[in-house]
C-alpha cells in the first residue's frame, strides 16, 4: 500500500473522534490557531475561499463566517472526515472529495485557501504548493497552519518530548487508534523547518511568503501570495496522489 492510501485510510478510522483528540492534545489551542488562520485571510464578504485538506470542517466554517455573501468549498480525501463535516451543514459551505494534488477547479478559481495541520502529511509539498497556487486568483492569499519544529532548542527539546512521548498516548485513549497518533508525530520529522518552508512557498508559485511562529514555534502560520501568470499553469496533475485531513 502506498502512502497516500495509508494514510487517508488513517484518517478514515479517527474521523468520528478527530476533533476531541486535537481539543484535548492541545488543551484547545487548536481552535484559537484555526481562528488566527482564518483572520490572516483579508476578503470581502462575497469571497470563494478554499480550505484543502479540511477533514471534519473546523476551518471550513471558521471560513464560512468570514463570507456571509461568498462560499467557501472544502475538500479532502478521506470520505469519514467529509461525512463529519457534512453533520453540520451551512448555506455556504460545499464538501467535495479531492486531491490537493489534482484539484478538480480551474485557474485562478478562489480568493484565499487554507490549509491545517495536513501539509506535513502531503507526499510532495512542491507539487501541492503549485497546485494551490493555480487556482488562486493572483494576488489570493494562501494560509497554512501546521506543527513546527521551534527554532529555542529548549522549547524544541519539551515540544518534542510532548508531541513524541504523550500526544501518542493521549491519542490513542481519547482518539481511539494507537498506531494513527504515533504516525502523525513522526510525520514532522522530514517535515521542512519553517524558514524552509517559506523559501518552499517562494519557489512554487507565491509571489512572496512569510511565516508567524505561535506558542514559541510549535505551530506556525506561512502566508503565501500567488503570483501573477504570464502563461498557462504547468503545475503537474497527478491522479489521485495523496493528502491528509
Amino acid at each position: 500500500m502506498d502512502k497516500g492510501s495509508a494514510v487517508r485510510q488513517m484518517f478514515d478510522k479517527i474521523a468520528g473522534r478527530y476533533d476531541l483528540a486535537n481539543t484535548v492534545m492541545t488543551a484547545g489551542v487548536d481552535v484559537l490557531w484555526r481562528r488566527r488562520a482564518a483572520a490572516c485571510l483579508t476578503v470581502g464578504a462575497d469571497a470563494q475561499l478554499l480550505d484543502l485538506c479540511c477533514g471534519t470542517g473546523a476551518l471550513t466554517r471558521e471560513l464560512a463566517r468570514k463570507v456571509p455573501r461568498g462560499r467557501v468549498v472544502g475538500v479532502d480525501f478521506s470520505e469519514a472526515m467529509l461525512a463529519v463535516a457534512n453533520r453540520r451543514p451551512r448555506n455556504n459551505i460545499e464538501y467535495r472529495r479531492a486531491d490537493v494534488l489534482d484539484l478538480p477547479f480551474p485557474d485562478e478559481r478562489f480568493d484565499g485557501a487554507t490549509m491545517a495541520f495536513s501539509l506535513r502529511n502531503v507526499v510532495d509539498i512542491p507539487r501541492c504548493l503549485r497546485e494551490v497556487a493555480r487556482v488562486l486568483k493572483a494576488g489570493g492569499a494562501f494560509v497554512n497552519l501546521e506543527v513546527s519544529k521551534p527554532q529555542s532548542p529548549l522549547l524544541r527539546r519539551g515540544f518534542f518530548a510532548y508531541f513524541f512521548g504523550v500526544v501518542p498516548r493521549l491519542g490513542g485513549m481519547v482518539g481511539g487508534d494507537a498506531a494513527a497518533y504515533r504516525y502523525l508525530p513522526q510525520s514532522l520529522i522530514n517535515f521542512p523547518e519553517a524558514p524552509a518552508l517559506t523559501e518552499l512557498f517562494k519557489n512554487n508559485g507565491f509571489a512572496a511568503a512569510s511565516c508567524v511562529p505561535l506558542f514559541g514555534g510549535v505551530a506556525a502560520l506561512h502566508v503565501g501570495t500567488a503570483a501573477p501568470r504570464t502563461a498557462p499553469s504547468q503545475a503537474a496533475r497527478p491522479s489521485q496522489a495523496s493528502a491528509a485531513s
